[in-house]
């Protein structure tokens, strides 16, 4: 899938904005805080109906707007164009349209146009709780598999009902708190046996990115943690009832899965240093943009921002000699490095376009056709 127009009104700090984009490469430079991320968070709501970095949307809308729009125009590998709309007023509800038909439920749309977006935020990844690494597993698996995506709809909704029953002062109904839980089983048990599938394959694929970024400094490993693993998942969660009575919510289920995350046989989040960290989160990311290429409808877009501070030279090198490969198809990067970017340009035999931003006004700098 190739974005080929963007264009932007009142989106955060971008007033107005309309660009046409490189089928392979488009770079945009500039100082931070001047609304480089803002344009890849654009082009991230358009695949995922909602911002990378607030779930809040009248949060998004630029200061002292009363709507924003977001309108991309794409292309498939069959010719085919697709229009994709999103528009919202103040106070008002949001509406999502393809080819000027609005969605009835947004999650039709996700995994429509798959995207994979590497940014410093991925740190939380790391460093953050279980909850960043269930949402990447869950991102990953939902854009090519819609069923997934359901289940994991069905497993919060049983799983918000079930909690609400456990927090009441009187004695729950039983029947009712049956229900629930074998709804969160039944959903449960596939999303633990899609997300056990996912990393049993995307492990090698990311040990061989990190290998190709490190040269084969360090070794990396994935393991993904799941109650799904004691036995029937529905007996695991009956059997906690008590305990989950007591504490008012539930202890059990595919909602506390987690990833465990090694370098060198050791927790990252306690050895890595920052470059260390950094080349596992893009490595993991490359791993995940590569597994949706291979099982999806499409090639991915790729959003990389800001992904170069904090590596060493070396590592640096790697990652330009990979992004510029045919491996991969539409990219947007941001940079305040101009050195980074050049070199990118410079490896890539394809065309490319490169824009300055400068408190949300954008420019085109440079461009190969």
């Amino acid at each position: 899938m190739i974005l080929k127009e963007l264009s932007i009104l009142n989106y955060k700090n971008i007033e107005q904005a309309d660009l046409n984009f490189s089928p392979k490469i488009n770079c945009f430079i500039g100082q931070n805080g001047m609304g480089k991320t803002n344009l890849l968070d654009a082009i991230y709501y358009l695949s995922f109906c909602k911002s990378s970095t607030n779930p809040i949307d009248s949060q998004v809308m630029r200061h002292d707007s009363e709507f924003f729009v977001i309108q991309g125009l794409y292309e498939t590998e069959q010719g085919e164009k697709e229009d994709i709309y999103c528009g919202m007023k103040r106070r008002q509800k949001k509406t999502f349209k393809r080819n000027k038909k609005a969605y009835i439920r947004f999650s039709e749309h996700v995994g429509f146009i798959p995207l994979v977006m590497v940014s410093p935020s991925d740190s939380e990844l790391i460093l953050g709780g279980s909850e960043e690494r269930r949402r990447f597993m869950d991102v990953a698996i939902s854009q090519h598999d819609k069923e997934y995506l359901n289940e994991l709809i069905n497993y919060d909704k049983a799983l918000q009902q079930r909690n609400a029953l456990l927090k009441q002062e009187e004695e729950p109904d039983a029947e009712l708190l049956a229900l629930w839980e074998e709804m969160m089983a039944r959903s449960g048990s596939l999303i633990f046996q899609r997300r056990k599938q996912f990393i049993e394959k995307l492990t090698p694929i990311f040990q061989s990115f990190y290998a190709q970024i490190s040269n084969d400094k360090e070794e990396v490993s994935l393991s993904y943690l799941s109650h799904g693993d004691r036995g029937d998942l529905l007996e695991v969660i009956q059997n906690g009832r008590a305990k989950d009575r007591i504490m008012g919510y539930s202890l059990h289920g595919t909602h506390k899965d987690d990833l465990v995350m090694q370098l060198s046989g050791y927790p990252i989040k306690r050895e890595g240093s920052q470059g260390q960290n950094k080349t596992y989160l893009i490595a993991l990311k490359l791993a995940q943009f590569d597994f949706l290429r291979r099982s999806g409808h499409t090639t991915p877009i790729l959003l990389l921002d800001d992904i170069f501070d904090r590596l060493d030279a070396s590592r640096v090198e790697q990652i330009i000699h990979l992004v510029s490969s045919d491996t991969f198809g539409q990219i947007f990067i941001t940079d305040v490095n101009r050195g980074h970017l050049d070199r990118i340009l410079s490896s890539s035999i394809g065309n490319y376009k490169l824009y300055n931003v400068e408190r949300g006004i954008v420019t085109l700098n440079n461009e190969r056709q």
